[in-house]
C-alpha cells in the first residue's frame, strides 16, 4: 500500500504541534510553582520555551544564596540574555 505523504506530513505536524502544546504547558506549570504567576499568565509572557529556560536561570540567580554584589555581577553579565526576560516581568508588573 502506497503512503500518502501528504496526509502523513499533517498528522505529523498535528502530533508535533500537540505535543509542543504539552510542552509548553508543563514548563508554565513548573514555573508558577515556584512564582505567583500562573500558568496562564507564564504561557502568555513567555510563549517561547526556551523563555521559560531562561527565566528559570535567571530566577535561579536572584534566589541563590550569593551576597546582592555577585547577583548583580552575575546579572550584567548575562544581561544580553536576561534583557527580554526582564522588559516582559518589567512590562507585567510595572
Amino acid at each position: 500500500m502506497p503512503i500518502d505523504w501528504d496526509v502523513f506530513e499533517d498528522d505529523l505536524d498535528v502530533a508535533i504541534n500537540e505535543s509542543a502544546q504539552k510542552t509548553d504547558a508543563h514548563l508554565a506549570t513548573k514555573i508558577s510553582s515556584i512564582t505567583r504567576m500562573t500558568d496562564e499568565e507564564v504561557t502568555e509572557l513567555f510563549p517561547n520555551p526556551a523563555d521559560t529556560k531562561t527565566l528559570a536561570k535567571l530566577m535561579r540567580i536572584v534566589k541563590d544564596t550569593d551576597d546582592r554584589n555577585k547577583k548583580t555581577a552575575n546579572i550584567v553579565a548575562n544581561s544580553e540574555e536576561f534583557a527580554g526576560i526582564i522588559l516582559t516581568l518589567l512590562s507585567k508588573f510595572a
